[in-house]
């Protein structure tokens, strides 16, 4: 018969005992966890499976790099893995690499671009049925104006977004 074994705190270990003496004990609370454990079936692991092809890959970092790498991959809010995975993606294809709050951001301004294109095409078709013996309505006019700045603006975020996405995965970090 296989013997598991664990150390846990003595404050843990307390509760533990509080918890299995209505259950016989602590052998027959583990017995119990570890049978109900077996039986659920294995693991599910959370998060995005990995990739099938990905190779794993250890490197070792001196104190200074190690805290390097750290930092930045927390102001990125990623896991050091996946910040130093993404450095050699970039520079391995030029594919660049925005943390999750930058995406969201990126695809929420995609969004906006997409609407105020539905709102000048809107705009295009009232003007093309608005135009009254040679003139089209100022009002029209102003607002495809503004909708073209607006536009413009949005294009020019996410041109920089790119841009600055790039520069910060450059070699000369």
């Amino acid at each position: 018969m296989t013997v598991l074994s664990t150390r846990v705190s003595d404050e843990l270990a307390n509760r533990f005992d509080t918890a299995a003496r209505s259950v016989g004990g602590r052998s027959a609370l583990l017995r119990r966890l570890v049978e109900g454990a077996a039986s659920a079936g294995p693991a599910v692991a959370s998060g995005a499976p990995g990739r099938r092809d990905a190779l794993r890959l250890m490197v070792r970092l001196a104190a200074a790099e190690a805290r390097h790498v750290s930092d930045q991959a927390a102001s990125l809010s990623l896991p050091r893995a996946a910040w130093v995975a993404a450095l050699v993606r970039r520079h391995a294809s030029g594919a660049p690499r925005f943390a999750r709050p930058d995406e969201l951001a990126l695809i929420a301004i995609h969004g906006e671009v997409r609407r105020i294109g539905v709102n000048i095409n809107q705009i295009a078709r009232a003007l093309n049925t608005a135009v009254m013996e040679g003139r089209v309505l100022d009002t029209e006019v102003g607002a495809i104006d503004d909708l073209r700045r607006e536009l413009r603006a949005h294009i020019a975020g996410l041109g920089e977004a790119f841009v600055g996405n790039l520069a910060y995965w450059a070699a000369d970090l």
